[in-house]
């Protein structure tokens, strides 16, 4: 071949290379063209074109000519080899005998020489092309011009086609993120936006994983509320203390973190999931709302990764569109729960107007049989049982007459209406109101009292009616029978009383809510007992709580201040 012929080629592959930018968009396939047309004009035995892989600064094979299949994962340090000096160092080289090269690794016997030429963008090395032969001398400075002449074309179609690849990359990211502001902005479910958030944010990184930590209400602990992946949800269900985990600085400093090897910082609960999915990159940004973090978006890879500018700032923009969202359903929960306070005051003021009438039609009629009843001077010997019956119709009708009292003059205080009583006491009381039922539902009554009395300031009839309460709903429970268990007990400042049943328990979403107003499963019910029961015991300076529900055993505690 003469000089112009050379030439010729020269040109011809040049103009072939630099119209890789139309002809391809993928420089995977660029790179193997480039290789194609320089193996075309140079004639070598093998060649290759490694680049430089920022976040482990290594060398990585990406297309070859004439080398094994099993080289493919050839990686080289910068510095290693003469590839690697090249790299390092940004100068080209040609060694004529490889045998008397102390840069050169011997990895394939039959080389003798090789040339190697840096691939440069705006100033940085991005890459190597590397040509070898099995001659001897087989690269002249002629030859050193025409690679680099290739190279340094080769070098442009490829800074350009990545720069039509992140420019399509961002594209694609604002018209998500646009897509993703449209969707939360009419979303008030907030479990749905949690979604989205993790879901949205693993494939506008295209990263291995993204998860939503949300901080509880101390602010001392994040709790994993969603967690995807490639292939769908990730099953976790971990809380970790911020003072544990490298997103700390991130939440106190309103900042983004990167970390580039997560083994080496975390060390908490959440461990266990890097480990088990392979995870070894982290950024975390804080969803931060006004000034007031409520959570991080953390995006996760399974290879050490730097995270560029633009995947910081588009990650950093869908936070902040989570932390609007989020903010805008709870509001609307709040409003909503507003809406229903209203609504359930609205019934109890009606109720309280009927409850006034009715008590008022009640009196008189109740004064009348209570004065009757009086009259008849009813007495048995003490060992008769039906002394003590009367004796407690008695205190009843005593009781009733309170409650009409109470409600007609609802509002005022009764503070001069609680004495010193003994739980014990009242338990037995009770007890003997609700024998017959008990009986007849074949329902086993079990009292455990404590050994000595367990005194406190009450209004007796009050905290009776909430222990009839708690034992007329376990019976309604357990038609067909069963166990009601009832202990006292004292602590340090409280005289207490656990009433459990051998019921089918509560149902599972109604457990938060029993206690409010007109909530009931029952349609027989009017949902008001244990509303009114926890109103009594606040206002003895106590409270009631459900202890544990589950089937075959639910258990009901409440509690006094102690009478010393």
């Amino acid at each position: 071949m003469d000089i112009s012929d050379s030439e010729k080629s020269v040109v011809d592959s040049l103009y072939r290379i630099s119209s890789l930018v139309s002809n391809t968009d993928e420089p995977k396939v660029a790179l193997q063209l480039i290789l194609d047309e320089i193996v075309r004009v140079l004639e070598p035995s093998s060649a290759s074109i490694s680049l430089v892989n920022p976040d482990n600064k290594s060398l990585e094979l990406e297309v070859s000519y004439g080398l094994p299949e099993d080289w493919s994962d050839l990686n080289l340090a910068l510095g290693q080899g003469i590839t690697g000096w090249t790299a390092l160092h940004g100068r080209s080289i040609v060694v004529p005998d490889v045998r008397e090269e102390p840069r050169y690794i011997n990895v394939r016997p039959k080389i003798r020489s090789e040339m190697a030429v840096p691939m440069e963008d705006r100033g940085v090395i991005i890459g190597v092309v590397n040509v070898d032969s099995e001659t001897v001398d087989a690269f002249s400075e002629h030859s050193l011009k025409v690679l680099t002449l290739l190279t340094n074309e080769a070098s442009r179609s490829i800074s350009r086609l990545w720069l039509i690849q992140q420019l399509r990359t961002k594209a694609k990211q604002l018209e998500s993120l646009i897509n993703m502001a449209q969707r939360l902005v009419g979303e008030l479910d907030s479990d749905e936006i949690l979604d989205s958030l993790s879901r949205e944010g693993r494939e506008l990184l295209d990263c291995h994983s993204c998860a939503l930590f949300l901080l509880n209400p101390d602010k001392e602990e994040l709790k994993l509320h969603k967690m995807f992946g490639r292939n769908g949800l990730i099953q976790a269900n971990q809380s970790i203390l911020i003072s544990n985990s490298a997103v700390s600085a991130g939440i106190h400093r309103k900042k983004q973190i990167e970390v580039t090897d997560l083994a080496f910082t975390e060390e908490n609960d959440f461990l266990y999931v890097i480990q088990r999915e392979g995870l070894v990159s982290m950024l975390s940004t804080p969803v931060v709302f006004g000034n007031e973090v409520i959570g991080v978006l953390n995006a996760y890879t399974k290879h050490r990764h730097r995270f560029n500018d633009d995947e910081k700032k588009v990650f950093a923009t869908l936070a902040s569109l989570g932390a609007i969202a989020i903010q805008n359903a709870r509001l609307y929960s709040r409003v909503f729960a507003s809406e229903e306070t209203l609504r359930r005051n609205e019934k109890l003021t009606t109720l309280g107007m009927l409850a006034a009438e009715i008590a008022h039609e009640i009196r008189n009629p109740l004064t009348v049989i209570k004065l009757l009843f009086d009259s008849l001077d009813l007495e048995f010997p003490d060992a008769d049982a039906r002394q003590t019956d009367v004796t407690l119709i008695g205190e009843k009708l005593d009781h009733l007459e309170e409650i009409v009292g109470r409600v007609l003059s609802f509002g005022r205080t009764r503070e001069g209406m609680h004495s010193r009583q003994d739980l014990n006491q009242l338990v037995r009381d009770t007890i003997r109101l609700v024998r017959l039922k008990l009986y007849q539902q074949k329902i086993e009554l079990q009292f455990q009292p404590y050994p000595q009395p367990v005194l406190a300031e009450m209004n007796k009839g009050q905290i009776q009616q909430v222990l009839l309460n708690l034992m007329l709903n376990a019976t309604q429970a357990m038609p067909q029978g069963g166990t009601i268990r009832i202990e006292t007990n004292l602590s340090d400042a409280h005289a207490e009383l656990t009433v459990t049943d051998s019921g089918p328990g509560i149902r599972h979403e109604l457990k938060s809510q029993i206690f409010e107003s007109f909530l009931t499963d029952r349609s027989e019910g009017t949902g008001l007992g244990l509303s009114i029961s926890k109103r009594i015991l606040r206002g003895h300076r106590g409270d009631i709580e459900l202890t544990f529900s589950e089937p075959g055993r639910t258990c009901f505690r409440i509690w006094l201040p102690k009478s010393l």
